[in-house]
């Protein structure tokens, strides 16, 4: 029994181990190019971690705010960027837990990032700026339109989530799911077996973009490693992410906002216009507006379309 045993025991932590090594082998492929590096990062010290962020362009404050989905970060909006510092001075961030920001072993929620954006505000911009932001970032930054009106102007939406989506609360499921992948090794081997480059392929290619002869091999790259800076601890905002800890109800406040609000839609993006008319049943001074040939990401699928609406919407009437 005890020769069992120990050969059962000598199998497991050889098996451990080799798993650990699969990780770091993993994780290092994927940042191996340093991609998101360059002369144009700057860095906030918030209280729960450094912020990489960038800032370009002189004019009024516009900051950009990625989505939360696995590898977004503020490369999200780099062919948009560029054409938008005549007018304005841009700032675009990593949120705490994505990118090139610190990525800390804590739960990730949506009053978490309001936090992280009305200091931001305050501390860096230091004056009242118009946000850009997408997908499931968009209730955090309600949120904070709502507690902090004084520092947020206008406001742009790019492909909200789903009012009925963002109310899900943990369940003993997914709770226990964000535990697992918390786990060393057995976890984040699970986290890149659900993050690795493929799974991000198919994300681009059936959720991101109309057209997938329009998809780059950068892009995935730059997504892949995102999602992997930060070595083991980049699977703790995933793992808050599928634990639903991100979500909230901002039902309330998005009825009490007054700025001025414009929702942008990919076209082909999925039950969109029905996402959008929600959104406006509880604030009917919403305007929309749809990219044609698009889904999920229009600011790298039609830069230029994105780019004539915010500048037509963000100029002074």
């Amino acid at each position: 029994m005890n020769k069992k045993l120990t050969t059962a025991i000598l199998l497991s932590a050889s098996s451990i181990a080799s798993i650990h090594i699969i990780n770091r082998i993993h994780t290092s492929l994927c940042t191996t190019k340093n991609l998101l590096e360059n002369c144009e990062n700057n860095y906030y010290d918030w209280r729960f971690g450094k912020i990489r962020y960038q800032k370009k362009g002189s004019g009024t404050s516009l900051l950009f705010i990625h989505d939360l989905t696995v590898g977004s970060s503020n490369y999200e909006y780099h062919r948009l960027i560029n054409n938008l510092t005549e007018k304005h001075e841009v700032y675009s961030i990593d949120l705490l837990g994505y990118g090139l920001s610190d990525k800390p072993p804590i739960t990730y929620t949506n009053n978490l990032y309001e936090q992280l954006i009305s200091d931001f505000i305050k501390n860096v911009i230091k004056r009242k700026t118009s946000i850009v932001v997408s997908g499931e970032s968009v209730p955090f930054v309600l949120l904070s339109c709502h507690n902090n009106p004084d520092t947020i102007n206008k406001l742009i939406c790019i492909n909200p989530q789903n009012l009925y989506l963002q109310n899900q609360i943990p369940s003993n499921q997914t709770i226990l799911m964000k535990l697992f992948l918390e786990i060393p090794v057995l976890g984040t081997f699970t986290y890149h077996v659900l993050t690795n480059k493929h799974t991000l392929e198919k994300m681009f290619e059936e959720e991101y973009f109309c057209h997938s002869n329009e998809i780059r091999e950068k892009y995935i790259l730059n997504y892949l490693e995102a999602a992997y800076s930060g070595k083991y601890y980049s699977k703790y905002a995933f793992a808050s992410y599928v634990g639903k800890y991100m979500n909230m109800n901002i039902l309330h406040e998005l009825k009490e906002i007054n700025n001025s609000i414009l929702m942008i839609g990919g076209e082909k993006e999925q039950d969109i216009k029905t996402t959008i008319e929600n959104y406006k049943y509880y604030n009917a001074a919403i305007e929309e507006v749809y990219i044609p040939e698009t889904k999920h990401l229009p600011q790298l699928e039609a830069p230029d379309e994105m780019i004539e609406q915010i500048n037509i919407f963000l100029c002074d009437k």
